[in-house]
């Protein structure tokens, strides 16, 4: 059974939106467990128990929440060896820094020991490229987007870990 951890941190309920969908995503894929997480309500057990994080948080002037900045600066739960990924939401669709956002994400897992995955356009569409993002609530496409994130992790998490 692999377990996947979705850590959020979320003002107006779009992040925390994203992260429901991508765990209903994670939890499709046979053999997967998940939980998510509040960035200020963890269960570090379960974390240290993961064998995949997945980390978003809202885009906030062209960068990442000080909320998930600080969870990134002294996590408390283990992150080396894990799989993660990124997701972000943006308050405007038109270049709103997510990008950004998720690629600062992801060094801060790099520097934390974890292998990033994302699927890109190697699994189908839709296409996530860093990681999933969504313009304000997500729907449509950015929920799919969002599902297909946590199916994508559940499934790769399981290829390298093993059930």
């Amino acid at each position: 059974m692999s377990r996947i951890a979705v850590i959020y941190h979320s003002e107006t309920g779009n992040t925390r939106r994203m992260a429901e969908l991508i765990l209903d995503g994670a939890r499709s894929i046979e053999g997967t467990e998940a939980e998510m997480f509040s960035v200020e309500d963890l269960d570090s057990d379960y974390i240290d128990s993961a064998d995949a994080v997945i980390l978003g948080c809202p885009t906030y002037e062209g960068s990442l929440s000080w909320q998930m900045k600080r969870f990134l600066d002294s996590p408390g739960v283990k992150l080396a060896g894990k799989l993660g990924a990124a997701f972000a939401s943006q308050n405007w669709p038109g270049g709103g820094g997510a990008d950004f956002t998720e690629m600062t994400l992801i060094a801060g897992m790099l520097v934390h020991g974890m292998l990033i995955y994302s699927g890109g356009i190697t699994q189908g569409e839709p296409y996530l490229h860093f990681g999933a993002v969504s313009a304000r609530s997500p729907e449509g496409i950015y929920a799919q987007r969002c599902l297909k994130l946590g199916q994508n992790i559940a499934s790769k998490a399981r290829e390298i870990f093993g059930e």
